[in-house]
């Protein structure tokens, strides 16, 4: 520094040992040099307050979804397919595939000692159901059907063929059964259901379009004849040549005879029934028409 003998220098330089190095952290505005600024009148000061330059922008009259300025809307330009009729009010039921199954047990996020059902998947935290999408239920696939080794009772709502295969293969059981929105409802989150003190409500029977299914041996349906169950499961065993177990011998027996009620939600949980959580404890109906009407 111009003007500063050798103790300056020193003594600047012992300062500057002492001090915080200087960076962004200790760096500070003047006093009165950083001002606000305020919205303004003028020509670019925002005085459109949000609705844009002319139009129906600025009118804020938008045009409805669809709408292509006088165009023929897309929707317009190709001919009505019947397929596609109904589709928004259609059952959906989102795929688990058997490789993601064995992984849950595996991983111990599912008991196979124990039945499992749409409670123990959503339990797990990996499967989800989308109510606003018409969710109705669990697909089970066919992926990874070569690597599940897993002897389950389990319980669906839609299986094909092979997949029903796998299962009885490794001396399982498998049973496809309908649930009601408001019995799925119950079952994505029963603390949630249970903390409501509510009544569990009956399921319902399936509608029309679906009873078929449920009502067909081939298909393991709930409400399908256990003789008839006991026959299809012999054939199938036949066309796809393994020997089926019997599990009237297993000593997991008592576990894999274990079913619900075709109006039974929850294992262990009639209808009618009100879930104290707080009291840790099970209120059920004494009255005789309520007996009557769960039990009906």
């Amino acid at each position: 520094m111009p003007g500063m003998g050798k103790g300056g220098r020193d003594w600047a330089l012992s300062m500057l040992r002492s001090l915080p190095r200087v960076c962004l952290q200790n760096l500070r505005a003047n006093p009165g040099t950083l001002k606000k600024t305020k919205r303004g009148r003028a020509a670019h000061g925002g005085d459109k307050h949000g609705a844009g330059n002319k139009g129906s922008g600025q009118r804020q009259n938008y045009m409805r979804t669809g709408y292509e300025t006088g165009n023929i809307p897309f929707y317009l330009r190709f001919q009505w397919e019947p397929y596609y009729k109904g589709h928004h009010v259609r059952r959906q039921y989102p795929p688990l595939s058997l490789h993601q199954l064995q992984l849950m047990i595996d991983t111990n996020r599912i008991d196979a000692s124990k039945p499992i059902d749409l409670l123990s998947l959503f339990n797990t935290g990996l499967y989800h159901l989308d109510f606003m999408q018409t969710h109705a239920g669990v697909h089970l696939t066919d992926e990874g059907i070569n690597d599940f080794q897993a002897k389950v009772n389990i319980e669906v709502q839609w299986a094909t063929e092979p997949v029903i295969a796998a299962i009885e293969k490794n001396g399982g059981i498998i049973t496809t059964a309908f649930y009601d929105r408001e019995s799925l409802f119950a079952l994505s989150d029963a603390e949630k259901f249970f903390k409501r003190g509510e009544p569990i409500p009956r399921r319902m029977l399936p509608p029309s379009d679906c009873l078929e299914y449920y009502s067909s041996a081939a298909t393991r349906g709930y409400l399908a004849d256990p003789d008839k169950v006991a026959y299809e499961r012999l054939v199938l065993a036949q066309k796809y040549g393994y020997t089926l177990p019997k599990y009237e011998e297993d000593p997991d027996y008592e576990m894999l005879s274990e079913k619900k009620d075709p109006r039974q939600i929850f294992y262990g949980l009639e209808p009618g029934w009100v879930v104290s959580l707080k009291d840790k404890a099970i209120l059920k109906p004494k009255a005789e028409y309520l007996r009557e009407y769960y039990a009906n």
